[in-house]
């Protein structure tokens, strides 16, 4: 049962096995949800610095680190994933991609909350070459910071040690980049 819509999010009721009703958000104009880990010359991973409104909303001016991700069919109808993965890769980071390889089609971020799954695909970049001005996402994106593979995680840390905010899409697509190098 639709509890509460609107075109982007739908906030929504069902029963659980107990029998109790279950609220969860759900996005009704998507068909996926496209997180790339990009690899750059087997070297370094482009991560986002973002300011994301719903934790800004809870914990104050906190920053979060991510990678390149977006809807797939939110926009552009009839989109695939592999367009999808390129259009954000593109819009994002302002790279184009050598090779995808996708690794993982449904993984569940908050399976108690909401409906929506993730798709993890590596983005294989051979040379760190700007294509397209990236775009800031309607102000999200506040920064990129090209990381050596080698330093992610004392720099993952100091994030944190300076509070910032580690998103679970970033660290779930972290697990495939032993494959990649």
């Amino acid at each position: 049962m639709i509890l509460y819509d609107t075109k982007y999010l739908q906030l929504k009721s069902t029963k659980s096995k107990s029998g109790n009703d279950w609220v969860y958000a759900h996005r009704p104009n998507v068909t996926d949800v496209v997180v790339i880990l990009p690899v750059i010359n087997k070297e370094y991973i482009l991560f986002l610095i973002e300011e994301r409104p719903p934790i800004q909303a809870e914990f104050g001016k906190v920053y979060t680190v991510g990678l390149p991700a977006g809807l797939v069919g939110d926009v552009r109808e009839g989109e695939t994933i592999e367009d999808a993965i390129r259009t954000e890769l593109l819009e994002e980071a302002g790279l184009n991609a050598d090779e995808i390889k996708i690794k993982n089609r449904h993984v569940a971020s908050s399976a108690g909350c909401v409906s929506e799954t993730y798709l993890i695909a590596t983005a294989k970049i051979n040379e760190y070459k700007i294509s397209a001005e990236p775009v800031d996402d309607g102000g999200v994106i506040v920064d990129r910071k090209l990381i050596k593979i080698t330093d992610i995680d004392n720099w993952l840390k100091e994030c944190e040690n300076k509070g910032m905010f580690l998103t679970a899409q970033m660290l779930s697509a972290l697990y495939y980049l032993k494959e990649e190098i």
